[in-house]
């Protein structure tokens, strides 16, 4: 059983002893050093949008959020179920100063989490994120009295105010994908995407065939949109002979598509296809992650733009995007940011740009996928002992590797001529990611086996 506390937000598993997983101490505790930051930083009285995914925990952990909001004085907007970027757009709706989604993403369904947004709604900086995590060590929060308790109000529109910021985006082809009455297999993983996804969809005319997308929280397989936890989407696609399939994690921030045959498309390569669109339309720089595949740089050049790389991370992302003016970033991981709506990962304006692209292209996903450079990744991970170093270790291999090109932002990342391999230790798990890119699989392969039998040979 695990807790763990970082810039990407507080994380556990449900059950258990306070302090060492998430349980209803825990997320009181957390809530009320959130609240407090926020009080200490504005003048006027707080409000937060709060918001959840359909995990099994969700309710009962919003509930607790909701009340400890306002025991210490804090006004909540609650939209319930819903979808993470639709709770950071309606930070900015409902003009309020913060927001808390509860979810954990692509963790299994014992996992649950507080995920914390700024008044832009955008996820808190690292400096914010110790401040909130050092306010969590007091135990003596001062709570308000009676007379000043915070109240809740419902909001049941934002997930269509959201689907219309999408369609209402000047790239977005409304009429023409309309026109095209595209029939898609919608995997949503028994979570907030059955309702999101569907919806947008309608409101672009296409057929959609759900697959898992009832909100019950019994995730009906692995909530990480990877091949491997696909299998029935692939079945779905080719069955129904659809256009194409979509699958989305949890909370509607991760996209990925399977093409007519129902092959996957890949989730590197979701944010490659949007950005070859925006690129098209509106020159500029992109940003993504350490970890994310070559192919993005090499769209970007194509459409003669520059490419940069952050550290792993939304809000690192979301930094240097900023920083660079990017007109798209995000993160290989299937999450596609685009600035013209709003400073986050996106499952449904991905889509929006997706569809738009392949009407302009007027071509199968098939033979979309076939215009991109081909790379192919390995995402391995490795567990090691709680007492090994991992930055020595890093150190170790940064050293042995001194002639090749290498990043210390995040992790330790080794670019070869024709491949590169990043090592980090996660935000999110207890583990050692190895993220390895090839031109093949095979090498792909290779690369991230000979690298964690390095890892441990060091750690011996």
């Amino acid at each position: 059983m695990t807790l763990i506390t970082s810039i990407s937000g507080i994380r556990g598993t449900i059950g258990g002893s306070p302090k060492k997983n998430l349980t209803p101490v825990d997320v009181v505790r957390y809530t009320a050093a959130y609240g407090q930051w926020l009080l200490k930083h504005n003048a006027a009285k707080c409000k937060v949008v709060t918001g959840r995914d359909a995990r099994l925990s969700g309710t009962m952990v919003h509930q607790i959020v909701n009340q400890t909001l306002v025991g210490l004085g804090i006004d909540v907007v609650n939209l319930d179920l819903s979808t993470t970027p639709t709770v950071a757009m309606a930070v900015e709706w409902e003009n309020a100063t913060g927001g808390i989604i509860i979810t954990a993403s692509h963790n299994p369904k014992e996992w649950n989490a507080l995920k914390l947004l700024n008044h832009k709604g955008e996820f808190i900086d690292a400096k914010a994120g110790a401040e909130v995590l050092n306010l969590a060590k007091e135990q003596n929060f001062p709570f308000e009295s009676v007379e000043n308790l915070g109240k809740i109000s419902s909001d049941t529109s934002s997930l269509q105010q959201h689907i219309k910021a999408c369609l209402d985006l000047p790239l977005i082809k409304v009429e023409e994908i309309k026109k095209k009455n595209f029939k898609i297999v919608v995997d949503a993983v028994n979570s907030s995407g059955g309702v999101a996804v569907p919806l947008l969809l309608e409101a672009f005319g296409a057929t959609t065939i759900p697959l898992h997308c009832e909100p019950t929280g019994n995730f009906s397989h692995n909530p990480e949109p990877l091949k491997e936890h696909l299998e029935d989407l692939a079945k779905a696609v080719v069955s129904h002979q659809a256009d194409f399939g979509i699958a989305v994690d949890p909370d509607v921030d991760r996209l990925v598509f399977m093409d007519e045959n129902g092959i996957l498309f890949g989730e590197e390569y979701t944010l490659v296809a949007c950005a070859d669109y925006v690129l098209q339309k509106t020159p500029g720089p992109t940003v993504s992650n350490l970890s994310s595949t070559r192919a993005l740089a090499e769209i970007s050049k194509r459409h003669n733009q520059s490419h940069y790389a952050s550290a792993v991370g939304e809000v690192n992302v979301v930094a240097l995007m900023k920083a660079k003016a990017a007109v798209i970033g995000g993160e290989g991981n299937g999450g596609v940011i685009y600035p013209d709506l709003h400073y986050g990962r996106d499952a449904l304006v991905g889509i929006a740009l997706f569809l738009s692209l392949l009407v302009e292209k007027e071509c199968s996903v098939a033979t979309l996928k076939n215009q991109y450079p081909k790379f192919f990744m390995q995402k391995s991970k490795v567990t090691l002992s709680e007492q090994i170093n991992i930055e020595v270790l890093l150190k170790k291999l940064e050293s042995e590797y001194k002639n090749e090109k290498t990043s210390t932002v995040d992790g330790l990342k080794i670019d070869f001529d024709d491949s590169w391999v990043h090592l980090r230790k996660s935000n999110t798990e207890p583990i050692v990611r190895v993220y390895t890119e090839a031109q093949t699989h095979e090498n792909a392969v290779a690369l991230a086996e000979k690298f964690i039998s390095e890892l441990k040979q060091l750690a011996q």
